[in-house]
């Protein structure tokens, strides 16, 4: 490792890391009560960075051999031009938290036992009502293993399991069709999903996403078109805060802000939402899907403060970030696999509880909607416009949850939608584990949530009056 960071800074660059990697995946999916996909899979390999100034040059290989390894490193130098560096001699053990489990963990366990999983969830959605006509059900798991060794003495290494489960649902009533979707995971074993008790929040169980799923899509079908126009809308607890992750989250990323690209460049110290929220991102919460107990450039998981009582406290850094804007370090630096050069990233995004109740919180409520869950989103984050479909909403009349609608959109500005937060209420939910994050072609886990929050002023988009 010490002659692969020596050739890697060969031609002078100011900082070079390893990073390597070793993946094992199993999925299993069911479609018409049939076993449909299953596969297994193994990647290895290792990537090489070398930064000079704002500028990056990388290469990866799966071959690890001492040669092919000193041959990426040696394309990687070719970012860098000047007089070669010294490279500091040793390394510096990192030491990290241990946030979910390792002992035993493996992603090859029992494929008989993963099939009995999404054979029960199967069998619940079907038996939830007549009108379910298509179920899809399936289990992803992976035990991620990394290392990274840095020039700047940085050595650090982790063991990451990974686990999702997945149920889609089709209903039909005549020619009314509806679909729905639940699942839920983390960084944990298969044990999580066989708690078969079908009681509580708790419940993680294959019966538990099925029904879920099932209900979503019964709902839609007696669900009226959503009116359209600016009103009152109130976010339900748990997964609407991926809302925040899109129009805010990105937008304090470190890289969007040392490029001035983000909306909340040159910012911090000032107010950007309303002095209800404080909005945290945290890798440090046990066996949560965005946890980790190290980022992929070697540093310590931590828990940052974003937003404090609407004023704008930091951005979340990784190496380079921190480097060239001269702010601190908060270990955000991920990527997707050893392909991938890290950049900074959320983990576990969330907006802290207030003081209200939820259910003063819908009384306070004369006409509007209640956004319980969502589906897809856009948002740019230049200027953090967003545009939002709500997969589960319902209209609020006299302070009263009323009828279910379908075709909601939420429309509206990041930055500009958290001043208009009036009430928060103290049910923080996370979601249920099953956040991905895209950013510039990268996917990486992520969590997000929120406790119900009302926003006096929203765009909202429907077909209804």
């Amino acid at each position: 490792m010490e002659r692969c960071l020596g050739e890697a800074l060969s031609a002078g660059g100011d900082y070079a890391d390893l990073y390597f990697e070793a993946v094992t995946s199993t999925s299993l999916g069911m479609d018409e009560s049939l076993v449909k996909t299953a596969s297994q899979g193994i990647s290895v390999g290792c990537g090489i960075r070398v930064l000079s100034g704002e500028r990056t040059g990388y290469a990866y290989t799966d071959d690890l051999s001492s040669e092919r390894l000193l041959k990426a490193a040696r394309t990687a130098a070719l970012i860098a031009s000047g007089p070669a560096k010294e490279l500091m001699s040793g390394f510096r053990e990192t030491t990290t938290p241990s946030l979910y489990p390792v002992a035993g963990a493996d992603s090859n366990a029992d494929i008989a036992a993963k099939l009995k999983l999404i054979e029960r969830a199967d069998k619940a959605a079907r038996a939830f009502d007549p009108r379910i006509t298509q179920v899809r059900a399936g289990i992803n798991d992976e035990l991620r293993r990394i290392l990274v060794a840095a020039s700047d003495g940085t050595f650090a290494s982790d063991t990451q399991p990974l686990a999702r489960f997945n149920v889609f649902v089709i209903a039909k009533d005549g020619t009314n069709t509806a679909k729905g979707t639940s699942g839920g995971g983390g960084r944990v074993g298969l044990d999580f999903f066989e708690d078969a008790r079908g009681l509580g929040e708790s419940d993680k169980s294959p019966e538990h996403f099925a029904r879920e799923a099932a209900r979503t899509a019964i709902l839609q079908l007696g669900a009226v078109a959503a009116p359209a126009g600016e009103m009152e809308v109130v976010l339900g607890p748990g997964w609407p805060g991926v809302l925040l992750h899109e129009a805010v989250g990105h937008g304090l990323e470190a890289d969007f802000n040392r490029k001035k690209t983000s909306a909340f460049a040159g910012m911090i110290g000032q107010q950007v939402a309303s002095s209800k929220v404080t909005v945290v991102d945290n890798g440090l919460m046990p066996n949560r899907r965005g946890s980790i107990n190290m980022d992929d450039e070697g540093n310590p998981t931590q828990e940052t403060v974003l937003i404090e009582n609407g004023i704008l406290k930091g951005y979340l850094s990784d190496k380079l970030s921190s480097r060239l804007m001269g702010t601190p370090n908060t270990g955000s630096g991920r990527r997707e696999s050893y392909h991938h050069i890290p950049m900074p990233r959320m983990t576990n995004t969330y907006m802290l509880n207030g003081d209200d109740m939820p259910e003063d919180i819908i009384k306070s409520v004369k006409r509007g909607l209640y956004a319980v869950n969502f589906g897809g989103g856009q948002v740019d984050i230049t200027n953090g416009k967003f545009v939002f479909s709500a997969s589960e909403a319902y209209l609020i009349e006299d302070g009263k949850v009323t009828r279910p609608v379908k075709g909601a959109t939420l429309i509206g500005n990041g930055p500009e939608a958290l001043k208009y937060v009036s009430m928060v209420g103290n049910d923080l939910a996370l979601d249920e584990g099953i956040g991905t994050c895209g950013k510039a072609g990268q996917s990486v886990p992520v969590g997000v949530g929120m406790p119900t929050v009302k926003l006096d002023r929203m765009t909202v988009g429907g077909t209804g009056q």
